[in-house]
């Protein structure tokens, strides 16, 4: 078996919370508390993804002081510019030094009706300026009670890769959305059996060497308690974190991950 050498990536995903000012003073305090932590390209990678309307100051706070937080917007325009009121386009988030995307969280797909296809077309324009996207895939509990616990996952993901060239930047997020805000969470072997599927599909459209580099992380109702046990799994590398990302000291716990794990 290959040895992963993928650098875990633990991801934090405000949703609709902190204003531009309070950006400041959690991004401020958690690189405080993270002082002492290897979490700038050694052992881990710690990712942000704010509102849209803080992207700007929170990446002039990390330049400004050299934090090393990578930078994520929430979601990205299938367009590139025009009469498109309230979208945001890949070449402006570009601009603003964005490393990733969220694209297809569970919900954009319930609340703003986002097909397949749309997500799809949103992967080719995050790439086309330069944009690693991280696609998110997942079920509902009556999803995994019809057709199984890998079944939607996959078929998300082979729509959403189908034009991806082989040596993309991509992350995959397997997100529960039976297990997201609800205080229920995969075990490890329930994650552990979906990331690997996913992997198998990253293998079949994309190849090995992308499947061995490619970074699949798991998301819903992940905490300082439970992140070790999912990164003890061989096909997990990291995880997307919601509602535990607004704590300072709780997502600086599952940033230090790796007490628990002895890595």
């Amino acid at each position: 078996m290959a040895v992963n050498t993928r650098t875990p990536l633990i991801a934090g995903n405000w949703k609709m919370n902190l204003d531009h000012l309070q950006a400041v003073a959690f991004v401020q305090k958690l690189h405080w508390t993270l002082k002492d932590a290897k979490h700038d390209g050694g052992s881990v990678e710690v990712a942000l993804f704010p509102p849209f309307t803080d992207l700007r100051t929170v990446q002039t706070l990390l330049d400004a002081d050299k934090i090393p937080f990578a930078l994520g917007a929430q979601d990205i325009s299938s367009h590139d510019s025009g009469a498109y009121t309230g979208e945001v386009s890949g070449a402006f988030l570009a601009k603003l030094d964005n490393r990733y995307v969220i694209i297809g969280h569970s919900e954009r797909r319930e609340y703003h009706a986002e097909t397949d296809e749309v997500v799809a077309a949103k992967v080719q324009a995050a790439l086309k300026h330069g944009l690693a996207p991280v696609i998110c895939v997942g079920e509902t509990l009556e999803q995994r009670e019809e057709s199984g616990p890998t079944a939607v996952s996959v078929a998300q993901l082979e729509v959403a890769l189908e034009g991806v060239p082989s040596n993309a930047d991509i992350v995959v997020a397997y997100e529960p959305v039976w297990a997201i805000g609800t205080g229920q969470v995969a075990s490890p072997e329930q994650a552990q059996e979906v990331c690997a599927a996913l992997r198998g599909v990253i293998t079949d459209k994309l190849g090995e060497d992308a499947a061995a580099r490619t970074r699949v992380l798991y998301g819903g109702s992940v905490k300082a308690a439970n992140i070790a046990s999912f990164m003890r799994e061989p096909d997990v590398d990291g995880a997307l974190v919601g509602g535990a990302s607004l704590v300072v000291d709780e997502f600086a716990a599952i940033i230090r991950y790796q007490k628990h794990v002895g890595v």
